[in-house]
C-alpha cells in the first residue's frame, strides 16, 4: 500500500473510532450467579446476598429493619481527558419490590447511588451525614414516586408513578434506565415493566450540575441500595450494568433551555422531542460527512488506477488518392 493511502487509511480508521465515545468504566450482570468475576467485580453488604441459583441478588426483607447494597468494587473516576473533563454515564438494571405477608407496609424501597465510601445505611441506605457527597435516584414504595437526591434526602425533583399505570410494590419485574449527560448536565430517568422498550419520553428529568460537589481528585462508587424501615418488603435485583464514557473534545453540547425547565409535563416530551430533534441532524450531518469524504477517497483511488495510464494512439491511416473524373473523359 503506497504511502499516501496509509495515512488516509489511519486517518479514517480514526475518524470513525472518534464518532463514539471512549468507555472509562463499565460492566454488565445479565445474573448474578457465583463465580469469580462477579465477586471480582461486585460486593455485597449488609443484608444483600445473591437467591434463587445467581437469578437475582435480594437487597433487603423478608425481616423489619432490613437493608443492604451491591455495590461495583472499584471507584470510578468521573473526570477524564487533557484537561479534565466530567463524563457522561448510563446504568440499567431490572427489580422488583413485593410486600411478604398480610398487612405488611410499605416503607423506603431501591435506589441507585453514586456516592463516596464509608457513609452509613440509613433510608435507602443513604443518610443525611455531614460533608457526605452522592446522587441517588430513589423509587419510593411509601409514595409510589421516583426522586432525584444530591446530598440529601429531600429529593430536587420527583414525580408520582401512578400517571404512568405503574406501582413500584406491585411485585412485578420493572425495568430502569438512568442516563447523565455531561455537556448538557442533564439527567434522565426512565421506568417501564420488564419486556417493554425504551421509552421516548423519561418519567422524570432534571438538570444536575455534578461538577460542583463532585471534585476532581476523587473517585466514587457506584450501587443498588434498599431498606425497609419497619416493613418487612423484599426487594430483589435481577439484572445491572453501567457505562461511564467520555464525549469526544470537539463533541459539545449546548447548554439547555433554563425557560424549558418550568415545572409541567407538557415542557418535559415537547424539551425532549427537540432535543432528540438536534441530535438527528447532527447524525445525519457526520455521517454524510463521514460518506462524502469516503466516496473522495473511492474516486481518488479510482482515477490513480486508470487516468494514470498512458493513452494508445490511433493508427494511422494510408491516405489514399484522389482520382479526378476528368482524366478518364479524355
Amino acid at each position: 500500500m503506497a504511502p499516501r493511502y496509509s495515512v488516509i487509511f489511519c486517518f479514517f480508521t480514526l475518524y470513525f473510532k472518534s464518532l463514539s465515545a471512549g468507555s472509562n468504566s463499565s460492566f454488565s450482570f445479565k445474573n448474578f450467579g457465583q463465580n469469580s468475576s462477579f465477586e471480582s467485580v461486585l460486593a455485597l453488604y449488609g443484608d444483600a446476598k445473591v437467591v434463587n441459583d445467581g437469578l437475582s441478588v435480594q437487597l433487603s426483607g423478608p425481616l423489619e429493619s432490613s437493608g443492604g447494597r451491591l455495590t461495583y468494587r472499584t471507584p470510578i473516576k468521573f473526570y477524564g481527558g487533557v484537561p479534565k473533563k466530567l463524563v457522561s454515564f448510563s446504568t440499567y438494571f431490572s427489580f422488583s419490590i413485593s410486600s411478604s405477608g398480610s398487612g405488611s407496609r410499605n416503607r423506603d424501597g431501591l435506589a441507585f447511588v453514586v456516592f463516596s465510601d464509608g457513609y452509613p445505611v440509613d433510608s435507602f441506605g443513604l443518610s443525611n451525614g455531614d460533608n457526605l457527597k452522592f446522587l441517588s435516584v430513589g423509587f419510593d414504595t411509601l409514595r409510589n414516586h421516583v426522586g432525584i437526591d444530591l446530598s440529601n434526602l429531600a429529593s430536587l425533583k420527583a414525580t408520582n408513578l401512578s400517571s404512568v399505570n405503574l406501582g413500584i410494590n406491585s411485585g412485578d419485574r420493572l425495568q430502569v434506565w438512568i442516563d447523565y449527560d455531561s455537556g448538557s448536565r442533564r439527567l434522565e430517568v426512565r421506568l417501564s415493566k420488564f419486556g417493554e422498550n425504551r421509552s421516548l419520553d423519561p418519567v422524570l428529568f432534571q438538570r444536575v450540575d455534578l461538577a460542583k460537589i463532585w471534585p476532581e481528585s476523587e473517585g466514587f462508587y457506584v450501587g443498588l441500595s434498599s431498606s425497609n424501615g419497619n416493613s418487612s418488603q423484599l426487594c430483589n435485583v435481577y439484572s445491572w450494568s453501567f457505562m461511564a464514557r467520555r464525549s469526544p473534545d470537539w463533541m459539545h453540547s449546548q447548554p439547555l433551555d433554563p425557560i424549558g425547565f418550568k415545572e409541567g409535563e407538557g415542557n418535559e416530551i415537547r424539551i425532549h422531542k427537540k432535543d432528540d430533534c438536534v441530535m438527528r441532524v447532527l447524525s445525519a450531518l457526520i455521517l454524510g460527512v463521514g460518506l462524502g469524504a469516503l466516496g473522495s477517497f473511492v474516486g481518488m483511488f479510482m482515477w490513480t488506477l486508470f487516468a494514470k495510464r498512458r493513452p494508445v494512439s490511433p493508427e494511422e491511416y494510408a491516405v489514399k488518392p484522389v482520382v479526378d473524373s476528368k482524366s478518364f473523359s479524355k
